[in-house]
């Protein structure tokens, strides 16, 4: 069973310590600031930037949605061309289990269009727990393989293989795999807005 406290991979470290310093600096906050707006805490935040922690994805949603940037902006290791081609071998590994479930952000929209795709693996009986997004964010997703347990809020949802879901992500949500083979899905995060809110 898994959560969102699984790491990012150590090839991400350098990318998030510098771009989470560098948006921090560019707003003039102090790590005090960016830690009570955050909800994470100072030392984690001083390890963050100085590329000592591996952070979950949790961990950098939770500093992206204070900090006002996209999860890609934060992960990004360099200036966004026109036209990004990102093989599959390069897409960015943001959660895993020693059982083998995993999470890959394919790629990202930078700002001001907030959009993530992302793909999943669940192996048999492990799950992810998401934490609430800010309002206004929508997640789209497709099972590609096997059946998805789709937990929003209150609400429990069966989402079979080749069927698709939208839902808003504003609330507590939970991927979840109760049955014996694995399961795949791709997932689009939308922040229609084009902005995150810094009050959070």
């Amino acid at each position: 069973m898994a959560t969102d406290e699984a790491a990012v991979g150590p090839t991400v470290t350098d990318a998030v310590a510098r771009n989470v310093r560098e948006a921090r600096a560019e707003r003039g906050w102090t790590l005090d600031k960016l830690a009570t707006r955050s909800g994470v805490s100072k030392g984690m935040v001083v390890q963050i930037e100085q590329g000592r922690t591996n952070p979950s994805i949790g961990t950098l949603s939770k500093i992206s949605d204070a900090l006002g940037v996209s999860l890609p902006d934060l992960v990004d290791s360099g200036d966004v061309p026109i036209v990004r081609v990102v093989p599959g071998d390069e897409a960015t590994l943001l959660w895993e289990t020693p059982s083998g479930s995993s999470a890959r952000l394919l790629v990202g929209g930078r700002k001001p269009d907030f959009i993530e795709i992302w793909e999943w693996v669940l192996v048999p009986g492990e799950r992810y727990d998401g934490r609430a997004h800010p309002i206004g964010i929508r997640e789209l997703l497709h099972v590609d393989q096997g059946e998805l347990t789709l937990v929003v809020g209150d609400e429990v949802h069966t989402v079979s293989e080749g069927a698709s879901a939208s839902y808003s992500g504003d609330q507590p949500h939970e991927y979840r795999n109760d049955t014996a083979g694995p399961v795949r899905l791709i997932l689009v995060m939308v922040d229609p807005s084009g902005a995150r809110s810094l009050d959070l």
